[in-house]
């Protein structure tokens, strides 16, 4: 057993619930294309060899489905950091935060406005998102434009980490 005593900022335990999480997995139009494509592969495969076709329909859109929530990216603010998908940022680098409430402003900033240094993490599906900009001299991506449903949620979330801080 070890009995020293735990410094502060070391993990004593399970890691803290993030304030915010959220896994941007498709909406229903592409679970039903997903089941659509298993059974266009089902009917394709029937003639060929009627005994096959059906597993061969439930296995691609097993197989499609897989893919949907694998890379599915996660949207979390926790433990002092902004994290989309694979990249990381820690919440006292962070600048201003701007809402996007419709598919038409996530269009003009994906569009017209983006810069090319930006880090996106963009799902079409999800048509809201948020603009979080950096105030990292050393880091030459000015700012980071995230998918999400509930950008509200997201901006308080790192509003509260950022207080925290």
């Amino acid at each position: 057993m070890n009995d020293a005593p735990a410094r502060p900022g070391s993990p004593t335990g399970p890691a803290a619930t993030p304030l915010y999480r959220e896994r941007l997995l498709p909406g229903p139009g592409a679970w039903v294309t997903a089941m659509g494509l298993g059974i266009l592969v089902a009917v394709l495969v029937l003639p060929l060899a009627p005994l096959v076709a059906p597993g061969a329909g439930v296995l691609v859109a097993a197989a499609t489905v897989a893919t949907l929530v694998a890379t599915a990216p996660v949207i979390e603010v926790g433990d002092g950091a902004l994290r989309a998908g694979p990249a990381r940022v820690p919440v006292d680098v962070l600048g201003e935060v701007t809402p996007i409430f419709s598919a038409e402003e996530m269009r003009v900033a994906l569009g017209p406005e983006l810069d090319a240094r930006a880090y996106v993490c963009l799902r079409s599906w999800a048509r809201t998102g948020l603009r979080v900009d950096l105030r990292d001299p050393a880091d030459p991506t000015p700012y980071w434009l995230v998918s999400t449903r509930r950008p509200d949620d997201l901006a308080a979330a790192l509003d509260e980490e950022s207080a925290r801080r």
